[in-house]
């Protein structure tokens, strides 16, 4: 606290647990949505105009949402935090860290499940945590950026196919497969681009569709193409086995260092996004 995406959750659950109940949870889970999204989009509108009247205090205020807006800081080390305690401390050690930072039950996973989800997560979080903050960052300021802030929050916290959320989530989840629909697959070709791997180009076409997210398969395809190995499989969730296809046929073993080298492609493809659109931004401002 006071981070905006923290004070999003915690508004999400209060009044989740006030209007998941009853007959009609696909509607009020949809109202209660819209409400959000809209809601944080009119906020930040209304801060940007009433820091409008000074160049420096917009600056500085639009500067510090775009800071509260980026994750791939807290993702990096989240998914080496994993890696280096299952290196250093062992496999519960992993586990629990691998917990706190996915959707699945990763109680029974063994060392090469922890490492593949890991890096799994890395891969769509570029997607979610960056490249479509920076996206709607540059469509329409911290304002757009934060509403997809709050979009992928309610997905994240609502969108899932438990018996809880599956109806009262199922609005969230289409909203989230929209807002990232084009942002998934400018992180999978910028994966592709930064890795100088052709696999990488293929996987994306052969794979990318074959998840069952419209979007998460893209960035996970080109990471896995990098890479050289085999992500999808059975993963357990809230105590239901979900199978999920595989992408790539390569179950090699992977290492810290492969860790290490999907982390430095995550910084390398951000930059170039950044790059790329404030190229394109100062292209239409000039002429």
């Amino acid at each position: 606290m006071p981070h905006p995406i923290k004070l999003f959750g915690q508004a999400i659950a209060n009044l989740e647990k006030c209007t998941n109940k009853g007959s009609n949870k696909v509607f009020m889970g949809g109202l209660m949505s819209i409400f959000f999204i809209a809601s944080t989009f009119f906020t930040f509108i209304l801060i940007k105009r009433l820091t409008a009247f000074n160049v420096y205090v917009e600056i500085i205020i639009g500067s510090i949402f775009v800071f509260y807006g980026l994750a791939n800081r807290t993702l990096i080390n989240e998914v080496l935090k994993v890696n280096k305690q299952l290196t250093n401390n062992g496999i519960e050690a992993g586990r629990k860290q691998l917990s706190y930072i996915v959707g699945r039950d990763t109680h029974n996973l063994d060392e090469q499940a922890i490492r593949k989800a890991s890096l799994e997560t890395l891969a769509e979080n570029l997607s979610d945590g960056v490249i479509a903050p920076l996206f709607y960052l540059f469509l329409g300021g911290f304002p757009l950026m934060l509403t997809y802030k709050m979009v992928n929050t309610l997905d994240s916290m609502i969108g899932y196919k438990s018996e809880r959320y599956k109806d009262f989530g199922m609005i969230a989840a289409k909203i989230d497969d929209v807002f990232n629909f084009i942002p998934a697959k400018i992180t999978a070709i910028l994966i592709a681009v930064v890795s100088l791997k052709a696999k990488s180009f293929s996987f994306i076409f052969k794979y990318g569709n074959k998840h069952s997210s419209p979007n998460a398969g893209f960035p996970e395809a080109a990471m896995a193409g990098a890479l050289d190995c085999q992500f999808g499989g059975s993963s357990e969730y809230y105590g239901e086995i979900i199978d999920k296809p595989y992408i790539g046929n390569n179950s090699r073993n992977l290492n810290l260092k492969d860790v290490k080298y999907a982390c430095g492609l995550n910084i390398k493809a951000s930059v170039l996004f950044l790059v790329i659109g404030i190229s394109i931004l100062n292209f239409f401002l000039h002429y």
